[in-house]
């Protein structure tokens, strides 16, 4: 892998809990801070995109994420995403040839001792660098084909469909 080319949108791996009205925020993008921690040995680069929810993400959202893919010529992509709707924009990403896109989240925001994220990370980083061309996505320890993973909501985590 030459570079990582790593897209943010939001979703609760960024969220902060914001005090004033006891509610969460989309934040700055954690996965820059995330990998500066790790000590990673390869290039990387991180574009804030988006910073939503993405129950609030829209056909034109979308759109931007693909474009996005399409306007570079690197071929390996990290793409950090709320889950609730990962796999409507994985569809959208199924034919923008010969990359890899990894798309990964968090249940639970970075900041929180507790979060899945930089164990998501690490495996869609792992996983960036082994699969074939294709979009994926990397939760809850596995990598899954889009087309037949779906979010359990009341067991909190991704699931075969």
């Amino acid at each position: 892998m030459d570079k990582l080319n790593i897209l943010t949108t939001g979703g609760t791996i960024d969220k902060i809990y914001y005090d004033e009205k006891s509610d969460y925020k989309i934040g700055e993008p954690e996965i820059g801070r995330i990998l500066k921690d790790m000590n990673v040995a390869f290039r990387w680069e991180v574009r804030a995109l988006l910073r939503k929810d993405s129950l609030q993400m829209t056909d034109d959202d979308r759109r931007l994420i693909r474009q996005a893919v399409l306007a570079s010529d690197d071929q390996h992509y990290l793409i950090t995403h709320g889950t609730d709707t990962m796999t409507d924009t994985a569809a959208l990403l199924s034919d923008t040839g010969n990359r890899v896109i990894i798309m990964t989240g968090a249940l639970h925001p970075a900041r929180f001792i507790d979060s899945d994220a930089v164990f998501n990370i690490g495996c869609a980083i792992g996983a960036v660098q082994t699969l074939p061309p294709g979009v994926w996505i990397a939760m809850n320890g596995r990598v899954w084909d889009p087309a037949h993973v779906r979010k359990n909501r009341s067991a909190n985590r991704f699931e075969a469909c």
